[in-house]
């Protein structure tokens, strides 16, 4: 079995991801190729696609989302994704169990006693068909319905039983935190994609490594929030690799091995991305001390920056300015090949009159 080091499965994820070399794909099969991308707050995909499309322009997501190709909902780890319709069709269902789950939390388990839920999911079902429904709305009809029961828990009972998206405007460039307001459709209606009927756990670990890969079980789980899917991987016909420390990854039989001496260019990631978070070892791309570092406030979302392919340093947007905090003293040159990358991202993220500017230097500013 081949033994793979930390660098060549660093330059691998990151040639996988995008991050190696910006790619010229339209943005619908880059979305494809990443299987779903964490979207729980809207700005944050399109930084991450900024940083992985070459020439990408704000409007190339949001007419995706306009045209119904891309959907934002509910999907792996529980958490809000933005994911190309066809594939949320069976994505959801794979991780149907794990969205379910939520409903056994305690937050909601009082409010439930006594009550049957699949009357519940019947009921929201018919009021979401209904049309232009947000949470708010749903919460408040579902209350009348069952009285005495908080709508507002009730609503996101309904959108963890139910195969629910988000249309636009929620999820569309505006906002660095969560809109207000929710709009709510049934995803087969307003994709025109049916839901599988049954979880597809093959084609869930097949799409993982293609983007992610080599990696092992523990990894595809931490990634999609599901257990027991070694059984899964190991009937798959794979290809075996293993770490210096000897743990057993498994790959696509002709997904490409990057070179481990490939450079690596300054790269910016969204929070929550799932180069960051889409393996149970993360230490290919972030050291376990940096990992510590972030761990109070990563529940919140920790945008990072990569030198040399690996995680050096966090990064905000805040006031008006990029601002930039390394974990670590930067060398000269890395200062000076970060603060290249984070001119145009400054561009970017500021909007049109900023991007002019070219982040003059007052728009950037090193922790």
């Amino acid at each position: 079995m081949r033994v793979l080091s930390l660098r060549t499965l660093n330059r691998t994820l990151l040639e996988r991801q995008f991050l190696l070399e910006r790619t010229p794909l339209p943005v619908i099969d880059v979305v494809r190729h990443l299987v779903a991308m964490q979207a729980q707050e809207p700005n944050w995909p399109y930084v991450g696609l900024w940083t992985r499309v070459k020439g990408f322009a704000h409007g190339e997501l949001t007419g995706l989302f306009q045209d119904r190709g891309v959907v934002r909902g509910t999907m792996v780890r529980r958490t809000q994704h933005l994911a190309a319709a066809e594939d949320f069709g069976w994505l959801r269902p794979s991780v149907q169990p794990v969205v379910r789950a939520a409903v056994n939390q305690s937050y909601f388990a009082p409010h439930l006693e006594g009550l049957d839920l699949d009357e519940l999911a019947s009921a929201g079902r018919e009021l979401i068909r209904s049309g232009g429904l947000t949470r708010s709305e749903l919460g408040r009809l579902l209350e009348e319905r069952f009285p005495g029961r908080p709508g507002a828990r009730l609503a996101l009972v309904v959108e963890s039983l139910e195969s629910v998206v988000y249309p636009p405007p929620n999820g569309v460039w505006g906002a660095w935190g969560n809109r207000t307001s929710t709009p709510l459709a049934l995803a087969d209606e307003w994709t025109g994609v049916p839901m599988a009927a049954r979880a597809d756990l093959r084609t869930l670990v097949l799409r993982y490594l293609a983007s992610f890969g080599p990696a092992g079980v523990m990894d595809v789980q931490a990634w999609s929030g599901l257990t027991r899917l070694r059984e899964v991987v190991e009937s798959l016909p794979l290809r075996t690799f293993r770490t210096v420390d000897g743990k057993v990854l498994y790959d696509l039989p002709d997904a490409p091995i990057a070179d481990s001496g490939a450079p690596a260019p300054v790269r910016f990631l969204p929070a929550f991305d799932n180069a960051a978070l889409g393996h149970k070892d993360r230490t290919r791309l972030i050291s376990d001390a940096d990992r510590r570092r972030i761990a109070p406030v990563a529940a919140l979302g920790v945008p990072l920056f990569l030198v040399d392919g690996f995680v050096r340093g966090s990064w905000s947007f805040k006031d008006g300015a990029l601002r930039i905090t390394p974990f670590r003293p930067l060398s000269g040159a890395e200062e000076e090949a970060v603060r290249a990358e984070a001119r145009p991202l400054f561009g970017f993220v500021a909007g049109p009159e900023a991007e002019a500017r070219q982040g003059a230097p007052e728009d950037i500013a090193f922790a």
